[in-house]
């Protein structure tokens, strides 16, 4: 589903708010970033534009500015809300757009070297709230022969980031971002990927959750929230036997209140994960309801 973002106001989408405030929760790989502007197509990848940038720039962490989300680490590109918003790439920010997007950038770079091949309002951004980057956009034109030979030879200032390096880091990121702080102890350094379209990842012959292409985002196995359990994040507890693939609501006498619906969650009887699913409502409607389906069972303990 697309997301208009035609205004000023779309800063304070529920889906905009939601993104900016967990990127805070993702760290960069590497040594270095380089900062890139968006573009009208989604994925940022299948554009013209970022066909040139990534010829040259994805042997380091790639960061995308974008209003109204804000910031987008090149893992996160594919992933539901940030593959669906529809927005003008004038390249003019309003000082608003600059200020609040400014503040995301500037704590997931923290102390890292930034490369800022940018113009117009997003060098803007960087200006105002980065103290020590190197421009290497020419004339305003970031895809021109001039502006590329200049980001070339500055990437080459750093160690180039090993694909295994950027996959375990990627779906980490995708992790953090869907579970909240501690999300990474779904991906084990061990961790197997399978799969040509929706990947299934696998930790000792065991599946942990398969990546969804359509949105990006993990659908968890038993395994897999057995894994996250532990970090008291998208849980719910219930006092019966699951034996049906539908929870109602006057069944769950806690969740966590940060569920939102179409999270997985992961379902708990006496501290035991005993299935894991997908909410329909909210976590604080979830314990007030008194009567509807509060979640989509997809696997659970025979």
């Amino acid at each position: 589903m697309k997301i208009l973002c035609s205004n000023e106001e779309s800063l304070y989408r529920p889906e905009a708010v939601r993104w900016r405030r967990r990127m805070t929760l993702l760290k960069p790989l590497g040594d270095a970033i380089v900062i890139l502007p968006c573009s009208m197509k989604k994925p940022y990848s299948s554009s013209q534009s970022h066909q040139i940038f990534m010829k040259v720039s994805k042997r380091i962490q790639e960061l995308i500015l974008t209003s109204p989300f804000g910031i987008c680490p090149r893992e996160m590109e594919k992933t539901y809300p940030i593959q669906s918003y529809d927005v003008s790439t004038t390249g003019d920010w309003s000082q608003e757009e600059i200020n609040i997007i400014g503040e995301v950038l500037k704590k997931y770079v923290a102390d890292k070297k930034v490369l800022a091949h940018v113009a117009g309002g997003y060098r803007d951004v960087c200006e105002q709230f980065l103290d020590d980057c190197i421009y290497t956009c020419v004339n305003d034109k970031p895809t021109s022969l001039e502006s590329m030979r200049n980001l070339r030879e500055q990437i080459k200032n750093y160690p180039k980031i090993s694909a295994q390096e950027k996959l375990i880091h990627g779906l980490r990121s995708l992790a953090i971002y869907q579970f909240g702080e501690g999300g990474e102890a779904l991906i084990p350094n061990e961790i197997r990927v399978k799969g040509r379209y929706n990947k299934q990842l696998f930790f000792e012959n065991e599946q942990l959750a398969t990546l969804l292409m359509d949105n990006g985002l993990f659908s968890l196995s038993l395994k897999g929230g057995e894994l996250l359990s532990k970090i008291n994040s998208k849980w719910i507890n219930i006092d019966f036997n699951l034996e049906t693939n539908t929870i109602f609501s006057p069944g769950i006498s806690e969740a966590d209140p940060n569920i939102i619906p179409k999270d997985e969650v992961i379902i708990l009887k006496d501290g035991n994960v005993i299935g894991v699913g997908k909410a329909v409502l909210n976590g604080e409607e979830m314990v007030r309801a008194t009567s509807g389906v509060a979640v989509r069972v997809r696997h659970r303990v025979k």
